[in-house]
């Protein structure tokens, strides 16, 4: 975590040793150490009174913890709708021949609600991206990096885009067709 470089960036700054600031906050020196090595993680109230010691505020002192952390979970929202929307895809185009077989023409319903399922995720996802500012696979995986393009690879990569999504959207009509056809053929 970043903390823990922000702790012994603001110790040193102030001229302090382990042992001394240890001393100003009623700790061992241990426990200054387990910090800066990312072994044990301060306290609350540990974590303001260095803030008042260090004349930063508590935001400066822990911001890029934060940052990762809402990094983090950003990616795992993004995550989430990716797998679910490719998951309920899967599952829409396969069930189409036990469905067919089990319930006829009426069991084509349980197909369609998870198709409507994977629009549902996959709309979420389109919204995430523009949430985002996101149009590319480069950019998608240099956002779950925690950095952004610089302009002329974000232009050289939104210029192929076009022939990619393309690509990609026939190549998922493709595989749905075949293993919409399989799923078909096993149970009919």
């Amino acid at each position: 975590m970043n903390l823990s470089k922000q702790i012994k960036k603001y110790r040193t700054r102030e001229q302090l040793s382990q042992k001394e600031l240890a001393e100003k906050l009623y700790i061992s020196r241990q426990t200054i150490s387990n910090w800066e090595n990312e072994r044990s993680y301060p306290d609350i109230h540990n974590l303001l009174l260095m803030s008042v010691l260090f004349a930063v505020s508590l935001d400066d002192l822990v911001k890029g913890d934060v940052e990762i952390m809402k990094n983090e979970i950003q990616n795992a929202q993004m995550n989430k709708w990716s797998i679910s929307m490719l998951l309920f895809a899967f599952l829409a185009v396969i069930s189409v021949g036990p469905m067919l077989s089990l319930a006829g023409k009426k069991g084509l319903l349980i197909s369609l609600a998870l198709f409507l399922c994977c629009l549902y995720a996959a709309i979420k996802m389109e919204k995430f991206k523009k949430k985002h500012d996101l149009k590319t696979y480069k950019e998608i995986l240099a956002f779950q990096e925690g950095r952004k393009l610089s302009g002329e690879e974000r232009d050289k990569s939104r210029k192929t885009h076009l022939y990619f999504k393309v690509l990609i959207v026939i190549l998922f009509g493709v595989i749905s067709g075949i293993l919409t056809f399989l799923s078909l053929s096993l149970f009919n």
